[in-house]
């Protein structure tokens, strides 16, 4: 079995690019220059992508002997505990910064079909089965909600949430409630 402290050495990772030909470089760096790296989940406890500024950075995994291996295309460098990899990156290092999107809502909806904007005026037209809605409440144009496939002069197009007057001008089908019955149903049209 291999020297662990001598595998150790054999691998250490490079953080920064410049480690071997840095004229002005001391022995620690590229430790003070690399704090805003954050592990971010990938396997709960297992299984991390290193990201700095965003951008994907190194792998980190936790080995069967708890120890830690970061890696990157410059190279690896085993931690022993997770206590050695927050004192070099910073107690923020396992942090995960999860930022919510702007749109993390139901989306909106009028009988059960998705719209593309807070519905005003709902209703429904009987009598070619079409949820119909106002983008605000003294617009005078229609839209229908849900996804739809277009006949349009060169063909079938989908669309989402389309002017009643469109509907009215071409062949289409729908309304569907889902992305994925639209792009059945265009798949079946366009052949």
């Amino acid at each position: 079995m291999p020297n662990l402290l001598m595998l150790d050495m054999q691998m250490k990772i490079k953080l920064c690019p410049y480690e071997d030909t840095c004229i002005g470089k001391t022995n620690t760096c590229w430790e003070n220059t690399m704090t805003d790296l954050h592990a971010k989940p990938i396997i709960d406890n297992k299984f991390w992508i290193v990201e700095k500024d965003g951008a994907k950075f190194a792998t980190l995994r936790k080995d069967e002997d708890n120890r830690f291996v970061m890696s990157n295309e410059l190279g690896i460098k085993i931690y022993d505990n997770k206590e050695s990899l927050t004192k070099q990156f910073g107690k923020e290092f396992f942090v995960a910064k999860i930022l919510k999107e702007s749109n993390d809502s139901q989306p909106n909806e009028i009988h059960g079909y998705p719209t593309s904007t807070d519905p005003h005026n709902a209703m429904f037209d009987i009598k070619r089965k079409l949820p119909l809605f106002t983008k605000s409440g003294d617009s005078k144009s229609l839209y229908c909600a849900g996804y739809y496939v277009i006949k349009f002069d060169k063909g079938w197009v989908k669309s989402f949430c389309p002017k009643l007057i469109t509907l009215q001008r071409y062949d289409y089908k729908g309304p569907f409630k889902t992305e994925l019955e639209m792009k059945q149903v265009l798949s079946n049209v366009s052949k």
